[in-house]
């Protein structure tokens, strides 16, 4: 049978097994057509129709503390109202800074309630880094949880150092000098839903999402009502599907859309109940699942391989989750992962902080980032430039059916790009006269492949493929031929730059549980990739630097490269396949810098 007969044959077989959902399919498809721009609904306004009609329904469980809607709603409210009272209107951002716990949903919650933007801080920041991020929005207040004081006071924005901002504080007992204590306030504030709420329509921005920062400062993306409830009918009711029984578990951060969109929404379009967990533990992992009794998660694709490397356990299928709803996951993790924990259906999708669009997997099919019903190409990519290629004609050029090329998606009136706080950034991301004069479409940035019948697979970042000798290279293949060798735990493939040479060559930072057998490897991604995509150098490491969203830093890998005067680890170099990786050292570096030495 034919790959297109296989792919159709799968595709009808997940159609069918939408059918048990039809009815919440039917809301989201009808959700999709009746959101326009100038809808007047608000992330506040579906929380207060729960709050109404469901309220004694479980809304938010956090370690041993549980709320219902009616609860949830009502403590929103009162912060609402305090904030309302000291000024903060509609349209002003307040900006958050927590760790993950109950507080920082109820305080994000009651600020979109106000028609006002709640920029999520990252914890994991300091100094000049959150410094900037609260200087991209224009903050009208800044609300920080006890366990942040050390992270916000890294800055000048505290009172300590002057700042006329007005700071609330969120702890036990009395603030630090300086801080308005929100509790204690808020204890006295009425609980009646604000009256901004109902005005509000789903144009307004609700959320400022920060980039995580990997090749530079971060950007402050903007996240409106209209992509949250969007997210709501299409990837909640279209593709997840919950029901109100269902209990979904987010151990991701706030700040990340991951957990504020997509879970969120997910639970808000059943009604069903968010289990939200302080930080992600891959050895407690499972027991947070079996303590919240949940039937759903939330993932990064690395979240899921930190829970393949840890040892088999004999109740590693002793749970109730039946989906899971998240991005990144390889396609080389996707089978081990779905058969050794037993999930029934995997929900990947695609999309981006300030995307206008999103792909999703509704249909169960595997290894694949999913369908999109909106405007999207796949276009030819000079990967030397960093550009798309044009044609004789001027306009973008799409690639052959199957084929890997840059993804954009067409910006219209249903699909608008809410874009970031600068607006030379928010620039940078379009692409006009890309078919036609005059037409404007989103850069993503990502390489994908079509699959057809609307389906695309991630291949990799734009600015982690590199060429050389002439040809393409995709970090992610490479990872995925590194990841199936035995005892490599993590790997990260960047390109470096040789002299005199074209293009960058292959290096792989590697995490190993076993001896490293350089012979042994060679011979393995010799036979799984094409000679140019093997790698030329290794380094050894002892773990690998993430971000806060479990995403691989590479610009230090990149810039100290493979030199052995700024790196302190073991480092290989591969100048015969038939030998395999020989330890690479300061005299051979210099061979390379001098010409001597040359692949």
């Amino acid at each position: 049978m034919s790959d297109d007969r296989v792919r159709l044959r799968d595709l009808l077989r997940g159609v069918a097994s939408t059918l048990p959902d039809f009815a919440i399919t039917q809301r989201g498809l009808w959700n999709l057509i009746r959101f326009k721009p100038d809808t007047p609904l608000s992330i506040g306004l579906r929380y207060e129709q729960l709050a109404a009609s469901t309220p004694a329904q479980i809304a938010l469980r956090f370690e041993d503390r549980a709320w219902t809607y009616a609860e949830l709603n009502a403590w929103a409210n009162r912060i609402a109202h305090t904030l309302a009272a000291r000024g903060v209107t509609r349209g002003q951002a307040v900006a958050l800074l927590f760790e993950n716990r109950a507080e920082a949903l109820a305080c994000a919650l009651a600020v979109v309630k106000l028609g006002a933007i709640a920029a999520m801080l990252n914890p994991q920041q300091r100094g000049e880094v959150l410094a900037h991020s609260i200087g991209l929005v224009d903050a009208r207040a800044i609300v920080v949880g006890e366990e942040c004081r050390a992270a916000l006071e890294s800055t000048a924005h505290h009172p300590q150092a002057g700042s006329a901002l007005p700071f609330w504080w969120d702890g036990e007992g009395e603030p630090p000098a300086g801080y308005r204590p929100l509790r204690g306030e808020a204890a006295l504030a009425p609980a009646d839903n604000p009256p901004q709420t109902a005005q509000i329509r789903l144009r307004e921005p609700c959320f400022y999402i920060f980039t995580s920062g990997t090749t530079g400062l971060p950007k402050a993306s903007r996240m409106t009502h209209y992509r949250w409830m969007r997210s709501l009918a299409g990837v909640g009711q279209l593709a997840v599907r919950m029901h109100r029984d269902d209990v979904l578990y987010c151990p991701l951060p706030l700040y990340h859309n991951n957990a504020l969109t997509v879970s969120w929404s997910a639970v808000l379009s059943a009604g069903a109940t968010l289990a939200l967990g302080r930080k992600f533990s891959a050895s407690r992992f499972w027991d947070e699942i079996r303590r919240y009794d949940a039937t759903a998660f939330c993932y990064i694709g690395e979240l899921c391989r930190y829970l393949l490397n840890q040892p088999a356990r004999p109740d590693d299928r002793e749970h109730r989750v039946r989906l899971v709803i998240g991005n990144g996951l390889r396609a080389e993790l996707w089978d081990r992962f779905q058969q050794r924990f037993g999930i029934g259906r995997i929900c990947e999708f695609y999309g981006a902080s300030e995307a206008n669009l999103a792909f999703v997997n509704g249909f169960g099919l595997a290894r694949t980032a999913g369908f999109c019903p909106m405007p999207f190409a796949i276009v030819e990519f000079d990967a030397a430039h960093e550009l798309p290629r044009r044609g004789a004609d001027g306009h973008l050029v799409r690639v052959a059916k199957g084929g890997v090329g840059l993804l954009i998606t067409e910006i219209t009136e249903r699909a608008p790009f809410d874009g970031y706080t600068d607006k030379k950034a928010s620039e940078a991301k379009l692409l006009r006269d890309v078919f036609k004069r005059g037409d404007c479409w989103f850069n993503s940035g990502d390489l994908v492949r079509g699959q057809g019948w609307g389906h695309i697979q991630f291949v990799d970042r734009v600015g982690d493929t590199f060429r050389w000798k002439g040809e393409n290279v995709a970090t992610t293949e490479v990872e995925g031929a590194l990841n199936h060798f035995p005892g490599v735990t993590e790997a990260v493939v960047y390109g470096v730059q040789l002299p005199d040479c074209d293009g960058r060559a292959g290096m792989a930072a590697l995490t190993l549980d076993t001896a490293f057998d350089g012979a042994a490897l060679a011979r393995h991604l010799s036979e799984r990739l094409p000679a140019y995509a093997v790698p030329l150098f290794v380094r050894l490491r002892r773990a690998q630097e993430t971000t806060a969203t479990f995403k691989f830093r590479k610009v230090e890998l990149k810039q100290q490269g493979y030199d052995p005067a700024q790196i302190d680890e073991p480092l290989y170099v591969l100048r015969d396949r038939a030998r395999g990786y020989e330890p690479f050292d300061a005299a051979a570096y210099a061979e390379i810098r001098r010409g001597a030495l040359r692949f």
